[in-house]
């Protein structure tokens, strides 16, 4: 099995996923420690069997990782991006949010394969 790395180039690289979401809009959410994986399980479902094996390696990594460490990277690329998104989740009071939606996650990629 591939070893995958997760770095401050991956989250670059993916940012548009970071970048949709207005940063407001995000930091209402962590705030209130919104569960989005559950409001948009339906697409994720719709979409996981579209995934490419890299991308589900590498996903998998990020879902192993513990969110401090998943967090630190988030910081790293907020300091190369100075997107606002990247800091709100790095920031220590994202941790529950990320965290919860996490293991929603690992929750429809594991139970719920295809």
């Amino acid at each position: 099995m591939e070893t995958v790395e997760i770095t401050e180039d991956d989250v670059i690289e993916t940012l548009d996923i970071f970048t949709k979401v207005p940063s407001f809009l995000l930091r209402r959410w962590v705030s209130s420690n919104k569960n989005l994986v559950k409001m948009f399980q339906g697409q994720i479902e719709d979409q996981k069997d579209k995934i490419s094996q890299r991308d589900m390696l590498r996903l998998n990594k990020v879902l192993e990782m513990p969110v401090d460490e998943l967090q630190e990277v988030l910081n790293r690329a907020y300091h190369q991006t100075n997107k606002k998104q990247l800091k709100i989740l790095s920031e220590p009071q994202a941790k529950s949010f990320i965290t919860l939606n996490m293991n929603e996650l690992k929750r429809i990629f594991t139970n719920n394969s295809k």
